[in-house]
């Protein structure tokens, strides 16, 4: 019953949306009901799945490259003092950067469409996974790294045999809030291109349909958004408990 607790308050919530919707008569350009909506998306359900497909990849990418950003630099941090005071604030000067202020200035360096809207959700969805490993590897027991030492362990062998597995779920952890910010991070670098001229992705098709007051068609645009939200989020959920559960 648990797991169906959420089907059926999202089920309840509709209906109860619809009929609101529909007893106070509110005109669908203000609020559209939940069949409206349903009804804008298979009025051209190639073109919007075509278009989450592209968010998707900017999605993906970002992460991949987050993921890789962040490991890295949490590896340099944990290995020395010094680099730990050179990248901290510089990494935390990052992630408070507002991304709609430079995600311009990104496109038009970068040249790139697609590179730039990956570079632009990277900045987003890189800290948590930098953050949350580096506190990973500084948060190994003073006890172990003792034993270690005392057996003649090579940094690379503390590194490798105690470190890294004591900061798999911290990074896991970290991916998993970096999965739903990179989508947040297209969306916003999307939105930016979509401004500009350059269509692709779902977040350029909300714009559209705002322009055109397709009012059902935006709702439809929110509504795949959020549940690939969910989806990824409940995948990299799933990859986090089989790693810890193999672990």
């Amino acid at each position: 019953m648990t797991r169906l607790a959420p089907l059926l308050f999202g089920l309840a919530a509709l209906a109860l949306w619809e009929g609101l919707v529909r007893a106070l008569a509110v005109p669908a350009y203000l609020v559209p009901g939940p069949l409206a909506i349903a009804a804008a998306f298979l009025g051209d359900p190639a073109g919007l799945m075509a278009a989450l497909a592209a968010t998707l990849t900017v999605t993906l990418a970002a992460l991949i490259a987050a993921t890789a950003l962040g490991v890295a630099l949490a590896l340099l941090v944990a290995a020395s003092p010094l680099l730990r005071a050179a990248i901290q604030p510089w990494a935390v000067a990052l992630q408070v950067t507002p991304i709609v202020a430079i995600a311009p200035l990104i496109i038009v360096w970068v040249g790139d469409p697609f590179a730039a809207l990956v570079v632009c959700a990277t900045i987003i969805a890189f800290f948590p996974v930098f953050s949350a490993t580096a506190a990973g590897l500084a948060a190994v027991a003073p006890d172990y790294l003792d034993l270690f030492r005392l057996n003649g362990a090579s940094g690379w062998q503390t590194l490798w045999l105690l470190r890294l597995p004591s900061a798999l779920p911290y990074f896991l952890a970290g991916l998993r809030i970096s999965g739903g910010l990179a989508l947040v991070g297209a969306v916003v670098a999307e939105f930016v291109a979509g401004s500009g001229g350059f269509a692709t992705g779902l977040a350029y098709r909300l714009i559209e349909a705002g322009y055109r007051l397709q009012i059902p068609r935006m709702f439809a645009c929110l509504v795949l958004l959020g549940i690939t939200g969910l989806a990824i989020n409940a995948t990299l959920g799933a990859l986090e408990r089989w790693f810890l559960a193999r672990r």
